[in-house]
Order: C-alpha cells, then sequence, then structure tokens
C-alpha cells in the first residue's frame, strides 16, 4: 500500500508562484512512476507531470512545459512540482498519483495511488 499527502497549495496572482509537495510513503517498488494530475470545476482531471522514480526522467503537459518543474529529492522522500507564471487557468485541485511500472505517461488509469489533492487558485 502507498499513501499519498499533497502540501504546499495557496492563492496566488496571475503571474506568482507556487511549489507543491507530495510525501509518499510504503513500498519504493509500488511507486516507480509518480506524477502530479490537476482537475478545475467542471473539467476532466488532466495530467500535468510525471517524473519516474529511478531515473528521474520526466514528462510535462503541453499547457504546463517551461513553467511547471517536477522533481524528487530522495534523501528526504517528496516530490516536487515548481509552478511559475501562474494563470487563471492553472486554478484546480491538484493530486499527486503513483504506480509501479516503469511506463511513465500520463494517463491517470494507470495510476493506483492517489493523494487527496491540494487546492491552487490563481486569481487577480
Amino acid at each position: 500500500q502507498v499513501h499519498l499527502v499533497e502540501s504546499g497549495g495557496g492563492s496566488v496572482q496571475p503571474g506568482g508562484s507556487l511549489k507543491l509537495s507530495c510525501v509518499p510513503s510504503g513500498s519504493a517498488a509500488l511507486r516507480v512512476c509518480m506524477a502530479w494530475f490537476r482537475q478545475a470545476p467542471g473539467k476532466e482531471r488532466e495530467g500535468v507531470a510525471t517524473i519516474r522514480h529511478n531515473d528521474g526522467h520526466a514528462e510535462y503537459a503541453s499547457s504546463v512545459r517551461g513553467r511547471f518543474t517536477v522533481s524528487q529529492d530522495n534523501a528526504l522522500n517528496t516530490m516536487y512540482l515548481e509552478m511559475t507564471n501562474l494563470q487563471p487557468e492553472d486554478t484546480g485541485m491538484y493530486y499527486c498519483a503513483a504506480h509501479s511500472s516503469y511506463y511513465c505517461k500520463r494517463d491517470e488509469t494507470d495510476f493506483r495511488y492517489w493523494g487527496q489533492g491540494t487546492q491552487v487558485t490563481v486569481s487577480s
């Protein structure tokens, strides 16, 4: 079993920055691939970024590439999502997710473990 706890959400003005954290527990073998998803009110959940635990390979949605950076600190056992130049369309609940496969894409159906989410609101 894997538990995921997100933190770091909040309210910012357009152009602002936030850094989200996800702390996992449970076997590392069950969270080879980790990801950030988001869901805005009335919209489907969207895969934002993935990172593979063993080699740090990361991929991004085109909507966030160049503004968001996913990273991991193995010593602190934490995954991060650093978000810059935030825009109102980035508003939503942000979720941390994990699964055990080396094949690491932004398809939510692949992900078995989910956190409770942290809210990000971007408005002036």
